[in-house]
């Protein structure tokens, strides 16, 4: 399709560049900088308002990008996870800027391109701008240290992940001559290429999709910019670049290099033990929420890989559910976050002591929020992990569901370390918590869609399933 029938598809992404240029031209002249942040919000509502399903898949732009139910899945995520953070940050002090609440505007596009990207050059392109994007949110804090040594940390590493990613990336255009997933695909299957050389090049650019998702052992910058980066930004860098991360690694692997799933599942499924073993073990010693919360979503990058590693329907649809299952836990545990953070002025879990006396409607949803992401019923957490593990099992991948199983353990360790700190560790102070009415209705947005979809998951199954990728 031309770029100019392709614009016609293309509303949602217009929405969100139209109104982030809006806002840096109004940053001119307006004085109540909470417009911007209203309107930023209201832009990204509307683009969620204009996607539309696809009854066929439609390639856009001479088939750079792809229209279809797998990509509209992750469309409506994106969009519906940078509205909750705009609405979270809305009474934070770095809302008042009118750069901050464009950059989101911006990253929101980004990651609808990466979930619709269909060949190298976009894909690439697409992470790059991503990528680009969080360094600065990171480091937008400009005199705060830890936020500037976040966001140098979050650039060295990403600059050489992608460097490693691009490297692959030549290495597969070399093989077969095309930068078109599909025609990767069809090059691989008939060209007498070496195997070796093909999972060579696959690892290389697994090397920058393992950035994206915080996968080990390309995680350690993630702890590190978690703690330094405004608390509304942390909450959408564990949610937001990781879903669209694993959006991209599905429709590479299922689209070009599926004839070679013997090899890259086990690999992916060795992977999947040593990120989550590595996050939940490293999270038991934390003191800070933000890092605790930043290893415990390496764990669950972990957890998630397990249904790709198996690659089955099972597996692949196990994937999208825990990602939606995940989004509506890890944002609903944030803005909890940044609530008590706001009142006390600190992000370390002994400032939770007393919790439940200040606040006994966010004690009780943060520790909602904490058993989802324990995986444990009824909550939406629960019905991502049943998936994966069922999908382990299924694929005759035993040791993954055991070390899976050893590990969601440990976790309940450390979640139930910050109910007990709630819940039985007395207050230095009891007194009440102002409440803000923005992060009250996300609170209760989100502890409301864990427990539908624990409760009453079949819809959401439904809907997955008709976004599968096989």
């Amino acid at each position: 399709m031309d770029p100019v029938q392709s614009l016609t598809h293309f509303a949602p992404e217009l929405i969100l560049l139209g109104t982030a240029f809006t806002i840096l031209f109004l940053d001119l002249f307006l004085a109540n900088k909470k417009a911007l942040a209203v309107l930023a919000l209201l832009g990204t509502v509307a683009a969620l308002a204009f996607v539309r399903y696809p009854t066929e898949p439609l390639p856009l732009f001479y088939g750079h990008f792809v229209l279809d139910p797998f990509s509209f899945f992750f469309k409506v995520m994106a969009l519906g996870i940078v509205a909750v953070i705009l609405c979270a940050s809305i009474s934070a002090p770095v809302a008042y800027f009118g750069e901050f609440n464009a950059l989101f505007l911006f990253l929101g596009l980004g990651l609808i391109l990466m979930g619709s990207s269909n060949n190298l050059l976009m894909i690439f392109l697409s992470i790059e701008f991503v990528s680009v994007l969080s360094y600065l949110l990171v480091g937008f804090q400009k005199k705060n240290p830890r936020s500037k040594e976040a966001a140098l940390k979050y650039l060295l590493f990403g600059s050489v992940a992608s460097g490693i990613m691009l490297f692959g990336m030549s290495f597969l255009y070399g093989l077969t001559g095309q930068i078109d997933l599909n025609l990767i695909h069809a090059g691989l299957e008939s060209s007498a290429v070496s195997r070796s050389l093909v999972l060579a090049s696959l690892f290389l650019v697994m090397v920058g999709f393992g950035f994206k998702i915080s996968m080990a052992p390309f995680h350690m910058w993630a702890p590190d910019v978690y703690e330094g980066a405004p608390t509304p930004v942390t909450a959408f860098l564990t949610v937001g670049p990781k879903a669209l991360g694993f959006a991209v690694f599905i429709r590479v692997l299922h689209t070009s290099f599926f004839e070679f799933h013997a090899e890259w599942s086990t690999i992916i499924a060795a992977l999947s033990m040593l990120t989550m073993t590595v996050g939940n073990v490293t999270a038991i010693s934390q003191n800070n929420i933000k890092r605790l919360l930043g290893y415990s979503s390496i764990a669950q990058a972990g957890y998630i890989l397990m249904g790709l590693a198996v690659s089955n329907q099972t597996g692949v649809t196990g994937v999208l559910i825990y990602l939606a299952a995940y989004a509506f836990t890890n944002l609903g545990a944030f803005i909890c976050v940044i609530a008590a953070s706001n009142h006390s002025g600190s992000d370390e879990i002994e400032s939770y002591a007393g919790f439940s006396q200040r606040s006994p409607f966010l004690a009780f949803a943060f520790t909602l929020f904490l058993l989802s992401l324990a995986g444990i019923p009824p909550f939406a957490g629960f019905i991502g992990k049943y998936f994966v593990f069922a999908a382990a099992i299924e694929g005759g991948f035993y040791a993954l569901a055991i070390v899976a199983a050893l590990n969601s353990a440990v976790a309940a360790f450390y979640y139930f370390r910050i109910v007990r700190q709630m819940y039985l560790v007395p207050a230095p102070s009891v007194e009440p918590m102002p409440r803000s009415i923005p992060l009250f209705v996300l609170v209760l947005i989100t502890l409301t869609g864990i427990i539908v979809m624990g409760l009453f998951p079949s819809p959401f199954i439904e809907f997955v399933q008709k976004a599968l990728i096989l």
